[in-house]
């Protein structure tokens, strides 16, 4: 094994310190407008803690023939941040700009971070807010069965690809289930137990070991400080699952000088093999979460343009299901 990368000696609090001063210079600096949502920050117990979220519903507007009583498909966003690292503020651009300008309503969650909460409690927080989002609709002027997404990068990205997992099989959701994912540069399988079918095909993790931004050595450190689970568990490896089929649609969005490329990429393939209608974008030559990074870069503006088109194709799946149930 080549030697320890210097970058997997800084410590976990050092990182979210790190992380922190980021996200506070980036949305000082964004041209995001903080106008025509409403946004509440507020605290709710589930899976036995208190869980952090910020919602984002827009004020009705008549231009857009919007009634008063207007309500928005639901989107539930999950940071990144390798189960260690984010808050609120790491997402906060993303759902202000996703609610204002795509008419949703949606959840920003802070889940408990590793170590000092271990799989599966971040992943439980997550799913457990999902569900309350399920069960206060008219808190957030939402409507399930205008769309009901979930969504995230990275670690995040894992979340809202195992959670789409579990709520297909849970019966809670019959009554408003899923109806896409948003998966940007997610984790679904660790390394380890790579199948021997996509082996050939999963080849990232190396090539792109000493990457920008996140390295092989960064992403060992956050699944041990995640508690080191079973890899072959699929809710930390959803590619493993028994079946993909009957999840809902997925948008994917890949970014070529990532070590978790492959991975994306495979488990692109892996849904549209079962049936599930899947969307993907590639950034050639761009590293891992580089448009939050520097987000005044040509190819940054084309991530925020494709995300939002990809929210319009997930919402139209939707609406084409309705209309083939309806014939």
């Amino acid at each position: 094994m080549p030697p320890e990368n210097p970058e997997t000696l800084l410590t976990i609090q050092q990182r979210r310190e790190r992380l922190s001063r980021l996200n506070t210079l980036r949305n000082e600096v964004s041209d995001v407008p903080q106008i025509g949502i409403t946004v509440v920050g507020k605290t709710i117990n589930v899976n036995g803690g208190d869980i952090p979220i910020r919602t984002y519903v827009p004020i009705p507007n008549e231009s857009l023939g919007e009634s008063v009583d207007q309500s928005f498909p639901l989107l539930v966003w999950y940071h990144g941040g390798g189960w260690a690292l984010g808050d609120l503020e790491s997402e906060e651009l993303v759902c202000r700009a996703i609610s204002l300008r795509k008419r949703l309503s949606v959840i920003n969650v802070a889940y408990r971070l590793s170590p000092e909460f271990q799989f599966p409690v971040g992943l439980l927080d997550c799913y457990e807010t999902t569900k309350w989002a399920a069960s206060n609709i008219l808190e957030l002027k939402a409507d399930p069965h205008k769309g009901f997404l979930v969504g995230g990068i990275s670690a995040g990205g894992n979340f809202a690809a195992v959670i789409s997992l579990l709520a297909r099989d849970d019966p809670f959701f019959k009554t408003h289930p899923l109806t896409g994912q948003i998966l940007q540069v997610p984790a679904v399988c660790m390394s380890s137990v790579y199948p021997d079918r996509w082996k050939d095909q999963l080849v990232s993790t190396e090539e792109l070991a000493e990457a920008p931004v996140l390295t092989k050595w960064s992403i060992k450190q956050f699944i041990e400080q995640y508690g080191s689970p079973d890899p072959h568990d699929p809710r930390v490896s959803p590619l493993l699952a028994e079946s993909h089929k009957g999840l809902p649609p997925a948008y994917l969005q890949i970014c070529g000088m990532d070590p978790l490329r492959d991975e994306g990429i495979v488990y692109e393939k892996v849904l549209a093999e079962n049936g599930v209608p899947t969307k993907i974008d590639i950034y050639p030559g761009l590293p891992h979460g580089f448009a939050g990074i520097i987000p005044h870069l040509k190819a940054s503006q084309k991530w925020k343009d494709e995300l939002a088109a990809g929210i319009d194709w997930l919402l139209g799946q939707g609406e084409e299901k309705k209309r083939d149930i309806s014939t």
